[in-house]
Parts: structure tokens; C-alpha cells; sequence
């Protein structure tokens, strides 16, 4: 961990605070999520207590019940539950790095007025945005099941609308989720733009943190949020077995 910084452990409490499933429930050592089409943040399984090998078949039926391919979260000192999907032939996805940052590394940076907003419920523009860059109606539903204090954030360039985030808070960290600029706008520095907003909106909600994940392969956003100063403090990924999907 790095000094100073909330962990891992407690940065992916906070994902899953900001980034709620439909529904979650304890089955044995298992919590199982209903994701409701919001991908894999809000589907994935996790152990959340000691298991054996042969408590992993009811994990797979409940979760291939809800229409869902078995799936589950790997986090940090998870190696044994990782090395037995391995050998029960799940395959590694979406490594993840998850970035976080005090809130003065942000917000003592200069923010240009009229250029950002922060807006509760996402106005109709935001959710084109969304739509256009792949984030659809279950992951805007996640958004709204996600607890308060939550916050869209459109960004703008010459009075038009071309940026978006949600933001949400838990544990004194806000978390940045669905950034998305669009294609012909980007390069332009707009990601800096809407997290810098985020980072101000989140001293206004009392946070000391700002943090936000997305993959390994993802080079744009690990740049833009090494660029701000975040700092990279664990990682997690997935193991998924696409055998009898439905």
C-alpha cells in the first residue's frame, strides 16, 4: 500500500458501494450478485468466507439461474480460489488497476469555469453520450441504485456537450465510474476536465479521496489518471467459465 492511501481491499468496498448489483445475497461461502445486464463489476461472485473445491457447483447453478455465466472476482490474496478456477478451466479476464488520489492533488489544480457540471438525475444528452460509447440502460439503472451522495458530470467544449461521469461516495472516497468522451472530442483533455469536476464535487461532499479502476489494457485512462498524479495501489481481475452460458 502506498502511504498515506486507502488500501485495495478498502477501494474495492468502495466500487462495489458506488457500483451495486440488482440484488446480492449470501449462498455458503459465496456472495452471489444479479447484475441485471450491468456487467461484470455487478455479476462477479466473490468468497466471502473459507470454501472448498466442492462448494464451487452451487455458486455456478445459482449464478447460471439468473441467466448469468459463472463468473467471480479475484481480489488481492485470493490466489488459492484463483488457481482452482484455473484448473476447473475459467478463463483470466479484465485485470483491473485501481487508481486513487488525495483530493488536493486535484482540486489545488485549475479548473475552467463553465466547462463542466455536475447534475443529478443525467440529463437526456448524457445518457446519448452513454449510449454512444457502449454504457446502456442496465448501467445507467446501476447509477441509480447506486446510494447518495452520487453525481453526474457533463463536460463541455465550445457550448457543446461531450463528456460524462458518474461519481459516487463511500468511505470518504469518491469513486469515478463510465467516463466516456466522445470519439471526435477526445485528446482534447476532457478526461482531466471531468475528474478534476469530480474532485471538486467530492470536497464539497466531505471525501479525502478520489479514486477510479479500469483495465490494464485500457492505456488511455491508466495515462490520463497517472497524468493526474493517481497512484495504482492493487489490482484484481475476473475468471470466468463460459461453458453452458445462457
Amino acid at each position: 500500500m502506498s502511504r498515506g492511501l486507502p488500501p485495495a481491499d478498502r477501494l474495492i468496498r468502495t466500487v462495489a458501494a458506488t457500483w451495486p448489483p440488482a440484488a446480492a445475497w449470501r449462498s455458503g461461502p459465496w456472495m452471489i450478485r444479479d447484475g441485471a445486464g450491468g456487467g461484470k463489476r455487478v455479476s462477479a461472485a466473490t468468497a466471502e468466507d473459507r470454501f472448498d473445491i466442492s462448494d464451487l457447483p452451487a455458486a455456478e447453478s445459482a449464478m447460471r439461474d439468473l441467466g448469468q455465466s459463472p463468473l467471480f472476482m479475484i481480489r488481492p490474496g485470493e490466489e488459492r480460489l484463483d488457481t482452482i478456477l484455473a484448473g476447473r478451466g475459467y478463463t483470466l479476464v479484465d485485470p483491473v488497476n485501481i487508481h486513487v488520489a488525495p483530493l488536493a492533488t486535484l482540486t489545488e489544480q485549475y479548473l475552467q469555469p463553465v466547462t463542466t457540471y455536475c447534475v443529478w438525475e443525467p440529463l437526456a444528452i448524457m445518457l446519448d453520450i452513454w449510449s454512444a460509447g457502449g454504457i446502456g440502460p442496465e448501467r445507467i439503472a446501476v447509477m441509480h441504485r447506486a446510494p447518495a451522495p452520487r453525481t453526474a458530470i457533463l463536460g463541455r467544449t465550445e457550448n457543446h456537450p461531450t463528456a460524462v461521469a458518474f461519481a459516487a461516495m463511500n468511505e470518504g472516497v469518491a469513486m469515478v465510474h463510465a467516463l466516456e468522451v466522445m470519439h471526435r472530442h477526445r485528446l482534447r483533455g476532457l478526461g482531466r476536465t471531468i475528474i478534476t469536476q469530480a474532485a471538486h464535487w467530492a470536497l464539497a461532499q466531505g471525501a479525502s479521496h478520489i479514486a477510479a479502476v479500469c483495465t490494464r489494457d485500457n492505456k488511455a485512462a491508466n495515462a490520463l489518471y497517472s497524468s493526474l498524479g493517481m497512484t495504482v495501489v492493487g489490482t484484481y481481475h475476473y475468471r470466468q467459465n463460459r461453458k453452458g452460458q445462457q
